[in-house]
């Protein structure tokens, strides 16, 4: 007898922790994940067996196993779903509640982690038919103990009671629902091995439906019927083993249910399985290459199996076909919403209607997939997509055209790109499909990062959208060959992971292809130029004082006309945009159009000069404080405080709404806070205007902290005497979280903050929060730089390190510490990583090199705390 037999042949929480750990230790060895999972099935049900037998219900009811465990697919920190079948009998069934409960309760007393049901069979149908998830349980129900022929009535009214046709439909809305959630990709950089599409449940959705309809339990029995080919059966199953392989170890790392490949996973999931470090990439993003290749196979088969199976649900609707009108669309139709081919060796025998294919499909909005057939063509062909098919006139042409298509460009590329077409066309795409992105604001690979930004230029150009961002759509719908922006946006980040900087490194590959595609001088030059320079502007507007007219002076004589500036400020939208969820939000967009528009205006001719910007900001202040009923001469006393610098930074929506509420307060004893909804439309603005303190900045901050706020944006201003004129940009909060809106808090903001400045207790101590999980996992270098100005009047100090909560509020306490007043402040946060510059006053500063010294030496141990 071996250990694992003997082990598993005791009941007690104890042994069952011994046989499993045998169990584990094998399989670590091994990576045999099936001999696992057979094991921890066997172990469960050996157990509950011994339980059942122990707990007096005998043959009155029947123990059933369900889900996962039905179908013998036990991982390591799986749930144990069981289902109690009780007798019709009411009385009978209320007699066994004791024992029932009894029984439950030992399960978990010996270790099973069990999720348990308690129902007869009416009830078993009856919840069936309300909700998909435990009709799905119940499909892969299999006899424990008990009375069998309980279960068999149950299996027989189960049956009876399936529809195969409306549990199609429902699961396939249901994983509709499911890939939404996230993000219809299998590219994020954590990926959940079981839910994400290309994920376990992929295939688990194949089985479920193909049992509902009689086909078959395996995906062998799918072969055998014909459904399957036989090099789609080697894919699935080499495909579902290393899933399952991947989530076993996963579990096993983390010690608990996990299905994530968190980032501070990855490493040790590579070692588990024994991925090795190769020479171009480390042993982390050699996994995960696997993962979203083995991901995107399982996405094209599954699209491949759930259309065979429909066709046999419904055989009448497959049936009717419709012709695709239009010159050379002969060979394709479409059917049940599919685009499909006449001929399965259409593309052996015309390999440039490989191309053709996704023209069509962008063509036709009545399609939204390509069909079966279509994508084993494709595979079947791919020894012809070669150097000749590329170089190809026709292909060339057509690769052209589709990326002109008024509509369907973005779903086409997609489908390109999950047809492994697009890396066989454009040989630098294929370099970068899985290619990871360590840079802790992207949450996407670098393929599906590109695909995102094209559909983002694209949404710009379709009607449907123009709600989204009206002011992008309004500039793209004046532009002359709107398309170039879509190969801009393909092209912007292909030379990812080459080493060097792939701004540069991807010029030589827009060059080459403007080249083989035909395009003229002038616009291969613009391709060329926006490759070369796609980060020019979000660095510009996000880390230099876009107010000044020597930046944009400087910033206008890059882009040298309006049409470069155009085409640089959409992509740039579109590409940040791309990124993270968490990267983009208003307060980026406003500093990206105010750069535009002040950008244009020098481009136009109007020279940047302070004066006149500052006569317009002044007399459109006016104009709307006259709406209030506002007087000039009623703010002359608090205008004669502020100078050239406070008119030229701000808004004249923002200065007539801090002259409405302060031109009679000019010489306020007690702090006021005004907030109110954010212009931009997020968030709140908040102002501060208070007698100037050494400290004031940090405890703005350390309340800002304390209730969560994060800062995007901070305008210090000192007046002519001596008070502080502070305008913050804030979002988010637990306050807002606990259920309420910003409306409801403002109010609460303005007494709170108040009440926090007129406190002179000391400062409190930060509470850094802790680093996320990715921080941790590819920690930054914090970075200190500080530099006077020309002048000498200011130091620009320039901060770059991993985000946590706190972070703001500990430099600005640092730097009350040591009496440095902070001029102005900008908040840059790209997803885990921050990039602040502050102008500090020079005042301290400039007379104590010591203590420049000291505090670079502080502000880093602040950083890296």
């Amino acid at each position: 007898m071996s250990k694992l037999q003997a082990a598993s042949n005791i009941i007690d929480a104890a042994s069952l922790r011994a046989a499993r750990e045998v169990a584990y230790d094998e399989f670590r060895k091994t990576q045999a994940v099936g001999k696992l999972t057979k094991q921890l099935t066997k172990m469960s049900d050996q157990i509950l067996a011994h339980l059942w037998s122990n707990s007096g219900i005998k043959n009155e009811a029947a123990l059933v196993a369900v889900g996962g465990y039905g179908r013998n697919a036990l991982f390591p920190s799986s749930d144990i779903d069981i289902l109690i079948l009780l007798p019709e009998d009411e009385k009978q069934a209320i007699a066994l509640s004791k024992q029932v409960e009894q029984f439950i309760a030992s399960c978990w007393d010996v270790g099973l982690e069990i999720g348990s049901s308690v129902r007869n069979i009416a009830e078993c149908i009856s919840e069936s038919d309300q909700d998909v998830t435990v009709r799905t349980s119940l499909l892969e129900a299999r006899f424990l103990c008990g009375k069998k022929a309980l279960f068999k009535d149950f299996a027989k009214a189960f049956e009876a009671a399936m529809d195969p046709k409306a549990f199609f439909q429902a699961k396939q809305a249901e994983q509709i629902q499911r890939h939404y959630k996230y993000q219809n990709t299998p590219y994020s950089l954590e990926p959940n091995c079981k839910e994400s599409p290309g994920g376990l449940r992929d295939l688990q959705v194949i089985s479920w439906v193909s049992k509902a309809a009689l086909l078959g339990d395996t995906f062998k029995d799918l072969h055998e019927a014909g459904l399957v080919t036989q090099r789609e059966l080697t894919e699935l199953n080499r495909n579902q083993r290393f899933l399952e392989t991947l989530r076993a170890n996963l579990h096993l790392l983390a010690k608990r249910r996990q299905d994530v490949l968190a980032f501070d996973l990855q490493a040790p999931l590579a070692a588990s399985m024994g991925i090795k470090e190769e020479s171009s990439r480390v042993a982390s993003e050699a996994i995960m290459r696997r993962y979203y290749w083995a991901a995107k196979a399982v996405t094209q088969l599954n699209d491949v199996l759930l259309q065979n199976i429909e066709a046999i649900l419904f055989p009448q609707e497959s049936k009717t076909t419709h012709p695709i009108p239009g010159e050379g669309n002969e060979y394709f139709i479409e059917r049940q919403g599919v685009l499909d081919i006449t001929d399965p060796q259409l593309f052996q025998k015309h390999p440039e209607q490989i191309l053709r294919t996704f023209l069509v499909f962008a063509q036709t909005s009545n399609v939204k997939s390509l069909s079966a057939t279509i994508f084993r063509a494709l595979y079947n062909a791919r020894t012809k997509m070669d150097s000749k098919w590329r170089k190809d006139p026709i292909n060339r042409a057509l690769f052209m055209e589709i990326l002109k298509q008024p509509e369907g460009v973005s779903r086409a590329f997609h489908l390109m790109n999950r047809s492994s077409v697009l890396g066989r066309y454009l040989p630098a795409f294929r370099k970068i499909v899985g290619q990871m992105q360590h840079d802790l604001f992207h949450i996407y690979t670098v393929d599906q990062h590109i695909l995102m930004v094209l559909r983002n230029v694209r949404r710009f150009m379709v009607v449907e959208h123009t709600h989204e961002f009206p002011f992008c759509s309004s500039l793209i719908a004046h532009f002359e060959k709107p398309w170039l922006l879509v190969i801009a946006a393909l092209f912007h980040d292909i030379a990812k992971g080459r080493g060097g900087d792939h701004s540069q490194l991807g010029k030589a590959d827009m060059r080459k292809f403007a080249k083989e595609h035909g395009l003229d001088k002038k616009d291969t030059e613009l391709l060329v130029w926006l490759v070369a320079e796609h980060l020019n502007m979000s660095q510009t507007a996000q880390k230099q004082d876009i107010t000044d007219p020597d930046v944009v002076k400087a910033f206008a004589k890059q882009m040298g006309d309006e049409r470069h500036l155009t085409a640089l400020y959409l992509l740039t939208v579109a590409d940040v945009r791309g990124t993270s969820p968490k990267v983009w939000n208003a307060w980026k967009g406003k500093l990206l159009e105010d750069l535009y528009r002040a950008t244009l205006r020098v481009l136009g001719g109007a020279k940047p000069d302070a004066s006149s910007e500052l006569a317009q900001h002044q007399e459109e202040s006016k104009a709307k404080l006259r709406l209030y009923g506002i007087n000039d001469d009623a703010y002359e006393d608090l205008w004669k405080q502020l100078d050239v610098a406070f008119f030229l930074r701000q808004d004249s929506s923002d200065i007539a709404w801090l002259t409405r509420h302060l031109f009679n307060k000019v010489n306020s004893e007690q702090p006021i806070v005004r907030a109110r909804l954010s212009p931009i439309g997020e968030g709140l603005q908040v102002a501060v205007y208070v007698k100037d303190q050494e400290d004031l900045f940090a405890r703005i901050c350390a309340y800002f902290e304390r209730h969560g706020f994060s800062i995007w944006d901070a305008r210090i201003h000192t007046t002519r005497h001596g008070y502080a004129l502070d305008s913050f940009q804030i979002s988010g909060s637990n306050l807002v979280d606990e259920g309420g809106s910003y409306r409801d808090i403002i109010q609460l903001v303005e007494f709170e903050l108040t009440a926090a400045l007129t406190n002179s207790e000391p400062l409190p101590t930060p509470s850094m929060g802790r680093l996320s999980r990715q921080s941790r996992t590819f920690p930054i270098q914090p970075r200190v730089h500080m530099v006077p100005d020309e002048r000498g009047r200011y130091y620009t100090l320039a901060l770059s390190a991993s985000d946590r909560t706190g972070l703001l509020y500990t430099i600005s306490r640092v730097l009350a510490k040591h009496q440095v007043s902070i001029h102005t402040a900008r908040i840059n946060t790209l997803g885990e990583r921050v990039e602040d510059v502050l102008l500090l006053d020079a005042a301290n500063l400039g007379k104590n090199p010591k203590l420049q010294i000291q505090l670079e030496t502080e502000l880093l141990e602040a950083l890296g705390a």
